[in-house]
């Protein structure tokens, strides 16, 4: 519903301003001030609001040209999304500090720089596009919010634009969907490949140790079968050779030197998995 703000009884005035008339009066008070960030070691500004009152009058949203329509009353204004004030007065009250006062407030880590007052309106034969729900109250009809949960708009700006905004809207947070639907998919695939990686590797480990346990059996079967007997200090990866290569940080000794050659890289020990930091060569006397 495009129209002008026409007041329905009395007007609110400005505090600061002469002459100046609306229906929708916002006063605010904000504090201005310097933070000590401990992390970053940077001062960043902070804004505080440490008072705030809104006045209402009843209004109405008037034909363009006057004589060709029907006034809508605006009901629950102050619940609009977007409700398009104008600020008529904006002053900043920089705070008056002493020595001591800058020293301690390095030592606290809060630096006040000021107050600022600011007066906002909605004035009277403003131009206003109103998007809600219409009824009839008897002979009135009145706009008010959807009772839906749909968005209530008071805005400046006209139906085609507003559109547009919205539209904008819902692109940006489809274009961030897909971005965020990209990256939890490509996390996904990362994730369930490092975990692949692990299960191929168990897998090839547990392999390796089957096939080992395999030819020591055998070759135990062998050795028993031609009555010899297989040595104490058989190297467990060939089950021939003597162990002669004592495995550094783990402390194993259980390969010969030929073995540990062809080892694959990154050389890890047979028995605990660990990476072998150094090699030292055994003697056996």
């Amino acid at each position: 519903v495009p129209g002008v703000v026409r007041s329905v009884t009395d007007t609110l005035s400005s505090q600061f301003v002469e002459n100046c008339r609306g229906v929708v009066q916002r006063l605010t008070l904000q504090e201005h001030k310097m933070v000590w960030n401990r992390t970053t070691h940077l001062w960043n500004d902070y804004k505080k609001i440490i008072h705030q009152r809104t006045n209402t009058a009843p209004f109405d949203l008037a034909p363009l040209e006057a004589g060709a329509g029907i006034a809508v009353r605006v009901m629950k204004p102050l619940e609009a999304a977007e409700l398009s004030l104008e600020t008529v007065h904006e002053k900043f009250h920089p705070s008056v500090q002493s020595f001591p006062d800058v020293i301690g407030h390095y030592i606290s880590g809060e630096r006040p720089k000021g107050i600022q007052e600011t007066e906002e309106m909605l004035k009277v034969g403003a131009a206003l596009t109103g998007v809600g729900e219409l009824v009839l109250d008897n002979a009135t009809i009145k706009l008010q919010p959807p009772k839906q949960g749909l968005r209530y708009y008071l805005t400046s700006a006209d139906f085609d634009a507003l559109v547009q905004k919205q539209e904008s809207s819902v692109r940006l947070w489809k274009v961030l969907t897909i971005l965020f639907g990209f990256a939890t998919c490509a996390t996904l695939f990362f994730l369930l490949r490092k975990q692949y990686r692990h299960h191929r590797e168990r897998r090839h480990l547990k392999q390796m140790q089957e096939e080992f346990r395999q030819a020591k059996e055998r070759m135990m079967r062998e050795a028993r079968a031609e009555g010899g007997e297989t040595p104490k200090n058989a190297c467990v990866v060939c089950l021939s050779g003597a162990k002669s290569c004592v495995f550094l940080e783990c402390g194993h000794v259980c390969s010969c030197s030929e073995c540990y050659r062809a080892l694959p890289e990154p050389k890890r020990c047979p028995i605990c998995r660990q990476a072998i930091a150094r090699v030292v060569p055994l003697y056996n006397s």
